[in-house]
C-alpha cells in the first residue's frame, strides 16, 4: 500500500512539472530554411471595375512564411498601393485591393504594374492588371474641382491674388484648387465662403446630426520650399435655425494648419474633434453642441506673416464621410 502511494504522489509531481510546449515566435524553418517560390504571383481580377464594387485578390504561396512587400503602381498616374505582410501566402485575407491608394495621386483608369518582393531573398515577382473604373467614395462632396470653381460660392482676394484651379499634378482627377499670392500689407491673402446654400439649404441637412460619426476630409499640398503659408478653415453652425450665421452667439469649430508637411496628404479629423477658436482654443459662443447637420458656413482662409512673401496651399477632394475618415 505504502508503495503504491509513493507512486501516486510521484505521477502527481511530474504532471506538476510538465512544461507548456507552445511556441512564440517564427518557427525554426521559418528562420533557417531554404526559400523558394510554392506558387507564382497571380491576380484574380485583371480589369477591375472598382466603381461596381468589385475587387482584386493578389495569391502567391512560399516554401516558408516570409515579410512580404506587395506594391500596385498606376502607369499613368504613378499612383501606389502599399500592401505588407508575414505569411506563407498571399490570399484574399492578405493581399486583397479594393482600389484604395497609399500614396497620392489617386487611381486613374489605367493599366498597373505589380510588384511582390520578399526582402529577406530579394526576390521580386511582377504581374499586370488594368483598373476598368475607379473606386468610388461614398459621402457628402464638396468639391472635387473638375468643373472648376463653384459659382454658388463665394471668395474675396487681396489686390494681384486671385486664386484658381490647376491640372499639373492633381492628386485626384485632373483638377485643383490652387491658392496661392502675396499681401504685403495684411495676413489675409484670400479666402473663400462656401454656403450651404450653393447645395440647396440653409445648412448641411445632409450631414447626420451624430458628430461622432462625421468626418471632414480634405487633400492638401504645401510645395516644396514654401515655410510661412498658413492656412484656417472655419465651420459656422446656425444653431438658432434662422438660415445665417451670426458671429458672437452660434458656434464656430476651426481647422488650423501652419506645419503641414511638404507634398500631398490628407486630411480627416471627426467633427465632434473639432474646436473653437482657431491657433488660441477658446469656448464656443453658442450652444456649445457639435452640430453638424446645422453647418451654414465652411470658410477657408490663406494667410501669411505679410513680411514674409509669396504664400501658397493646394487644395482638392473636400469630403464628408460617415462613420469612418476617408479611405481614398
Amino acid at each position: 500500500m505504502k508503495h503504491i502511494f509513493s507512486i501516486l504522489i510521484l505521477a502527481t509531481v511530474l504532471s506538476s512539472c510538465e512544461r507548456d510546449i507552445s511556441t512564440e515566435g517564427p518557427s525554426l524553418f521559418d528562420i533557417y530554411g531554404d526559400f523558394s517560390v510554392k506558387q507564382a504571383l497571380d491576380v484574380s481580377n485583371r480589369s477591375v471595375d472598382f466603381a461596381a464594387g468589385e475587387t482584386t485578390t493578389f495569391t502567391a504561396e512560399f516554401s516558408k512564411s516570409v515579410n512580404w512587400e506587395l506594391t500596385i503602381t498606376g502607369n499613368t498616374s504613378g499612383a501606389q498601393k502599399l500592401i505588407t505582410g508575414f505569411s506563407k501566402e498571399l490570399d484574399y485575407e492578405t493581399a486583397l485591393w479594393d482600389g484604395s491608394t497609399t500614396i497620392f495621386p489617386m487611381f486613374k483608369e489605367e493599366a498597373c504594374s505589380v510588384e511582390l518582393f520578399i526582402p529577406s531573398d530579394s526576390v521580386t515577382l511582377t504581374e499586370t492588371l488594368a483598373v476598368k473604373t475607379v473606386k468610388t467614395n461614398e459621402g457628402f462632396l464638396i468639391s472635387d474641382f473638375e468643373d472648376g470653381f463653384n459659382p454658388n460660392w463665394e471668395h474675396f482676394f487681396q489686390s494681384g491674388v486671385n486664386f484658381s484651379t490647376a491640372t499639373d499634378g492633381a492628386p485626384q482627377g485632373n483638377s485643383f484648387y490652387n491658392m496661392a499670392g502675396t499681401c504685403g500689407w495684411d495676413w489675409l491673402i484670400g479666402m473663400v465662403n462656401i454656403p450651404a446654400s450653393a447645395y440647396g439649404s440653409s445648412t448641411f441637412v445632409e450631414l447626420p446630426e451624430n458628430a461622432d460619426k462625421v468626418y471632414f476630409n480634405v487633400l492638401l499640398n504645401l510645395p516644396e520650399g514654401i515655410t510661412n503659408s498658413k492656412l484656417l478653415i472655419r465651420f459656422k453652425e446656425d444653431d438658432n435655425n434662422d438660415g445665417v450665421f451670426s458671429d458672437g452667439i452660434e458656434d464656430e469649430y476651426t481647422l488650423w494648419f501652419d506645419d503641414l508637411d511638404y507634398g500631398w496628404q490628407q486630411i480627416s479629423v471627426k467633427y465632434s474633434d473639432l474646436l473653437a477658436g482657431g491657433e488660441n482654443a477658446a469656448e464656443p459662443k453658442g450652444n456649445g453642441v457639435h452640430n453638424p447637420n446645422l453647418l451654414n458656413y465652411i470658410d477657408i482662409l490663406l494667410l501669411a506673416d505679410p513680411s514674409t512673401g509669396f504664400s501658397q496651399v493646394d487644395m482638392d477632394y473636400m469630403i464628408f464621410t460617415e462613420n469612418e475618415p476617408l479611405n481614398p
